[in-house]
């Protein structure tokens, strides 16, 4: 059972745990980004106070400093901003409104930034609800993988307006030195995630297809990548994910659900402005096809093996007599 202690009632604004002076940060969902995130912060000296579905998660941060909460309200106690790092919309409603929730105790003048993925009409949805108890909300997708949220750079793709945006700059640039300011528009920052992880998923799911299509010409998967990293057909996340195919490194960092969520919302997103691209439905019907073939929990990358089980070898046919 993990040990958690009661969080700070230091109500002041900022983060600089280093005087004392001002009040913790709580990080809601401690996975692969949110945990790195808070390891960041962490490491530059914030106070910061977590809660996690999954214990050993919180258990991992806090010889780092963290303190571990039992419930999201007790981690938002106090909290200048409480960061929301988990999966969906639905486990984003939980952690916010539900049993426990960090309304419970949020007050005008904190905010919430969510960091999942979400359609953007939860965003503004949530947005509402919590402007109804003048909790501000930073609009705040973020991209680019657990290292890249260890070490600050991430992107992290903002929307909210100016006065927000201001009163809490300090720890939005703690968090990621690669900010970009979408808009004032609470909504913008889910519009620009979804575009990006739609075209993160056609483009892994291109370089998964082309990759097993290059294993079965019976060329060598890792020197082919390496032509392609250098050449008109690269991709970030193709070069990511399958040099970590190739190399058998299965743990999973993006679970295949993510992508499969992702491009559905997205997807989703176009239908509802009457916009009928190609490519996108064809990647999202990819990614369901895999998780619904037993893939769902594994990493992303091993799109590239599904692909190659597709498309088992064929038998040479022997020489003509």
């Amino acid at each position: 059972m993990v040990a958690t202690a009661e969080p700070s009632s230091d109500a002041s604004q900022g983060g600089d745990a280093v005087s004392g002076a001002t009040a913790p940060v709580a990080v809601i969902g401690v996975g692969n980004m949110g945990g790195a995130m808070a390891q960041n912060l962490l490491a530059q000296g914030w106070r910061v106070q977590v809660c996690d579905i999954v214990p050993e998660r919180m258990r991992a941060l806090q010889p780092l400093g963290a303190v571990a909460c039992a419930q999201p309200a007790m981690a938002a106690k106090g909290a200048c901003a409480v960061v929301v790092c988990v999966v969906d919309a639905a486990q984003t409603q939980d952690v916010l409104f539900g049993a426990g929730g960090v309304a419970e105790v949020l007050h005008s003048g904190q905010a919430v930034m969510l960091c999942p993925t979400i359609g953007p009409p939860d965003t503004e949805s949530l947005a509402g609800r919590l402007a109804q108890r003048g909790v501000d909300t930073i609009d705040a997708p973020m991209s680019g993988g657990p290292a890249r949220a260890k070490d600050g750079s991430m992107s992290l793709m903002v929307a909210c307006p100016e006065a927000v945006f201001a009163r809490h700059e300090r720890l939005i640039r703690a968090i990621s030195c690669n900010v970009f300011r979408i808009s004032a528009r609470v909504g913008d920052g889910a519009r620009t995630k979804l575009v990006n992880n739609l075209l993160a998923g056609i483009n892994l799911a291109g370089a998964a297809e082309t990759l097993a299509l290059a294993q079965r010409m019976g060329l060598d998967p890792g020197r082919t990548l390496d032509v392609i990293e250098r050449s008109s057909g690269q991709s970030w996340i193709g070069s990511d994910r399958l040099r970590r195919a190739i190399a058998g490194e299965a743990t999973p960092r993006a679970h295949m659900t993510l992508l499969e969520k992702d491009t559905r919302l997205a997807v989703e997103a176009a239908r509802q402005l009457g916009f009928a691209g190609a490519l996108g439905p064809l990647a999202r019907d990819l990614f369901a096809q895999a998780s619904a073939a037993g893939l769902a929990a594994n990493d992303d990358s091993a799109l590239f093996d599904w692909w190659l089980g597709r498309n088992p070898p064929v038998e040479p046919q022997g020489s003509p007599s």
